[in-house]
């Protein structure tokens, strides 16, 4: 194959691919390099499901990137002929009195409604009465209810898979399996080099889309602020006799907080095979590698969760686990997202970490990194995402 392409794109996963498809679309001579065979579960974009709403409790500098990937994903979804967004509602429980935080913010229940109201995203506020009356699936005590009516989930695996497909079709060349060594920048507009375990190729400009490993090709002063973390998704069995009560349409995609602190909240999914929910929380105890994070859950881990988590709140949910997969989380102190130019590398990209809340906005990110890419600049503000905000 050619190794002289427009761009390269490090990392094939939610960032990666979105952004080799958008810029194979607009026919860009992209070469895409993994060091596994995307879609895998290594990384971050994995576990069958994962939450898109549209007003972001995060901040309201994530509601365009919501709303521009609601749009690509039906755009995606038209031209590949799969389904990759599910829209079910969904319910942001939290008390009025929580000082919990969530992603960085206080107040995440508050925020979400102030987007919604901000940007005509349709809602309802429920009271814990109403609350308990139509959804008598959770133990309700003194919570407030947002609930949004777009609110879905994404299929992780298949939204990276198709937008590589698509990117190919459109004439991306994919590496897979190929470990990137080294990156090497030319000096002020003049390429760059990637050397990996096969080859070394050369690029007028490069995206990385690293997740978890972006840190390798940092310099130490801008890799020390980013943070990687071990969770854990987990799905539990519903009773029996209560099956029907947590389908698509009867039961909603929920996001509860409900204590004041920082990893006290949690949040699920209706059931996808009639038998279990799929549910998960944040832990940030302690800092790993992602070449070193534990895959293994122990039955401790699985005891805890409904221990902490599930019993009281979910009373139609056993204490049976079936199933626990873990992923990894890259985060920085604000909990923001890093989108910008490599600082002293213009011809380089960076486009992680997300800090856990990043593959709902996965199509709108790859669209703004083929912009910045062909063009300088993004239509969608990113000022927000710099890397100089942590000198600052």
């Amino acid at each position: 194959m050619q190794n002289n392409v427009d761009t390269i794109v490090l990392g094939l996963g939610a960032m990666g691919s979105a952004a080799i498809y958008q810029l194979a679309k607009r026919g860009h001579r992209v070469l895409g390099i993994d060091q596994f065979s995307p879609p895998h579960d290594y990384g971050s974009s994995h576990g069958e499901t994962r939450i898109t709403r549209q007003a972001i409790g995060e901040g309201e500098q994530y509601v365009p990137l919501a709303l521009r990937s609601y749009e690509l994903w039906r755009e995606i979804e038209r031209e590949a002929g799969k389904e990759l967004l599910v829209v079910t509602g969904g319910l942001v429980l939290e008390s009025r009195q929580s000082q919990t935080i969530m992603h960085g913010r206080r107040n995440f229940l508050a925020q979400t409604i102030e987007c919604a109201k901000r940007f005509n995203i349709s809602h309802e506020i429920l009271d814990s009465q109403e609350l308990k009356k139509r959804y008598p699936q959770f133990a309700i005590a003194n919570e407030v209810g947002y609930f949004e009516y777009e609110t879905g989930y994404l299929r992780p695996e298949l939204c990276v898979q198709t937008q590589l497909h698509l990117a190919e079709r459109h004439g991306a060349k994919l590496q897979a399996n190929e470990k990137v060594l080294t990156i090497k920048p030319h000096g002020l507009n003049k390429g760059v080099s990637v050397t990996t375990d096969r080859a070394v190729y050369s690029a007028d400009k490069l995206i990385v889309a690293a997740g978890s490993w972006v840190t390798q090709f940092l310099e130490p002063p801008h890799a020390r602020h980013f943070k990687v973390y071990r969770q854990v998704m987990f799905w539990f069995r519903i009773r029996d006799n209560l099956r029907s009560q947590f389908v698509p349409g009867e039961f909603p995609i929920f996001i509860w907080i409900f204590e004041n602190a920082r990893e006290n909240f949690f949040y699920g999914f209706p059931s996808l095979d009639g038998e279990t929910i799929k549910i998960a929380s944040e832990q940030y105890d302690s800092v790993t590698a992602p070449a070193q994070g534990d895959r293994e859950i122990s039955d401790d881990e699985k005891q805890a969760m409904h221990e902490n988590y599930v019993l009281g709140r979910l009373p139609g949910i056993t204490g049976t686990c079936a199933r626990a997969v873990s992923c990894l989380y890259t985060t920085t102190p604000d909990s923001n997202f890093v989108i910008d130019f490599y600082p002293g590398h213009p011809q380089v990209i960076i486009a992680s970490p997300c800090s856990g809340h990043g593959f709902k906005h996965s199509a709108a990110i790859g669209e703004v990194l083929a912009q910045l890419v062909i063009d300088g600049k993004s239509k969608i503000d990113i000022s927000g995402f710099s890397m100089d905000r942590f000198e600052a």
